[in-house]
């Protein structure tokens, strides 16, 4: 499954209640560091960076997993990673898509509900 640069922005506007440019921003540095992988090491991330994505995944859109191994010296190695929760993105996509068809069908029959009468009146000048 193939989560595209627009798929992601329109999730992420929908869920953080930011505008589409923002939203590309933000989706647009996520691509980035993704690639064409589904998971990340966490460790790649500035601190400030990391705020954005404890952002996304309060809303399901990454999930973080992590390893743990066990080194030579028999200490434990912990590895953290964060990974696209594709179906959640997809899912936010297409609700935002049925939020606005809904919106612009609405707006349409607000003009079907005006009487032929209105539409000819006018106010004497």
């Amino acid at each position: 499954m193939v989560i595209t640069l627009e798929d992601l922005a329109t999730a992420i506007a929908a869920r953080v209640d930011i505008d589409i440019e923002a939203a590309m921003k933000d989706a647009n540095f996520i691509m980035d560091l993704f690639g064409f992988e589904d998971r990340i090491i966490d460790n790649i991330l500035e601190p400030e960076d990391r705020q954005l994505f404890y952002i996304l995944e309060e809303e399901g859109m990454l999930v973080t997993e992590r390893e743990e191994t066990t080194i030579y010296d028999g200490r434990s190695w912990r590895t953290h990673y964060w990974y696209l929760n594709k179906d959640m993105i997809l899912r936010y996509k297409e609700e935002k898509r049925k939020i606005e068809e809904r919106k612009e069908r609405d707006t349409a029959e607000v003009y079907d509900e005006l009487p032929d009468e209105l539409w000819f009146a006018r106010e004497p000048e």
